[in-house]
């Protein structure tokens, strides 16, 4: 069977979770937080049960903290974590290079926030021959204005924009998968 390209297909995605950290999601709009925190949960599950390489990026974690306890309590402790400076997730030391040898090349993306550091990852991702999907309801800004002009510009510029759900349901394939039961029960 032929799939079309730009399906997610879970020997070939990675999930990136982009600065989910303690004074950051404190001053993003509640709602908007909250989805993120619970949509990007609900994805690391399916992950883990998929066996999906998971990458984290903490931004200047001394003054904006680090991974919110609901997100990090999820993860391994061998999941890749890396501190930056920088906006770009690829300025991170060795995130590059731990990114290359996954293999993997559909770069699934959520975090905060969507206008500066998702952005900016992303049109790298891109530029260097990543598929990106951003998952809308997973990400966040300040500002929503910012959230949804960033996801415009991304979407132009060749990002597939997308939802938790259509990613779960495209790593999937099929209700006949082994996961089906445990992934489909994270929407509830």
């Amino acid at each position: 069977m032929t799939t079309h390209p730009n399906l997610l297909d879970s020997h070939n995605s990675l999930l990136l979770i982009v600065d989910i950290q303690d004074k950051l999601t404190t001053v993003m709009p509640e709602g908007n937080a909250q989805d993120m925190l619970e949509n990007s949960a609900r994805l690391i599950a399916a992950a883990n049960l998929l066996n999906l390489p998971i990458i984290i990026t903490e931004q200047y974690p001394k003054g904006l903290g680090l991974t919110v306890d609901s997100i990090r309590e999820k993860l391994s402790d061998k999941t890749p974590r890396f501190e930056k400076t920088g906006f770009s997730c690829l300025a991170a030391e060795n995130f590059q290079d731990t990114l290359e040898k996954t293999t993997r090349k559909q770069i699934i993306i959520v975090g905060q926030e969507t206008h500066v550091c998702i952005l900016q990852t992303a049109l790298e991702l891109m530029q260097q021959g990543y598929q990106v999907h951003i998952v809308e309801d997973a990400v966040c800004s300040r500002k929503a204005e910012n959230k949804f002009y960033a996801l415009q510009r991304l979407q132009s510029q060749g990002a597939s924009i997308s939802n938790f759900e259509s990613v779960l349901f495209e790593w999937l394939k099929n209700s006949q998968h082994e996961h089906f039961s445990a992934i489909s029960a994270l929407l509830r």
